[in-house]
């Protein structure tokens, strides 16, 4: 079964066509992804994956790289390999959030845009609508309504 997914590695949640292909490996079956950081990047990810893995007697091989879970070095070079996805991670995240600062101090940042009309939410509000229904009425979470309201 050949699955490809989208989502980033940097996470696991959400990460559906993993979930799906954890669960339909047997033992015996042989996972190979192209790199180890497709797989997961951070080091608690991947020992977990691994782990699963190993708990159902699957084995692990990357087509672009010299991992075999089967012994010592192999599992040393895959924590490594882990170390480095997950290195570079953060290091991507430093980047970012020192560019989002830049641009504050430039005047130039503005975040993403409301996604939440709160006018809308106090015109419900105002219409008699409580909370609950307001939040069920735009689609959003309750906790949302209570900061429109409080906003003004």
């Amino acid at each position: 079964m050949i699955r490809a997914e989208k989502a980033s590695g940097s996470r696991r949640d959400g990460r559906t066509e993993l979930a799906l292909l954890l669960d339909f490996l047997n033992a015996g079956d042989t996972l190979v992804v192209t790199r180890i950081d497709r797989l997961a990047r951070s080091m608690k990810d991947l020992q977990d994956i691994v782990h699963e893995l190993k708990a159902k007697g699957v084995a692990l091989r990357a087509t672009e790289q010299p991992v075999d879970t089967g012994t010592a070095a192999g599992k040393a070079f895959l924590d490594m390999l882990g170390v480095f996805a997950e290195f570079e991670t953060n290091l991507r995240r430093e980047r970012q959030l020192e560019g989002i600062s830049a641009a504050k101090a430039r005047g130039v940042y503005r975040g993403r845009k409301p996604s939440i009309d709160v006018a809308e939410v106090k015109r419900l509000k105002e219409f008699g609508l409580g909370p609950t229904a307001i939040a069920r009425k735009l689609g959003i979470g309750r906790a949302s309504v209570y900061r429109a309201l409080e906003a003004g």
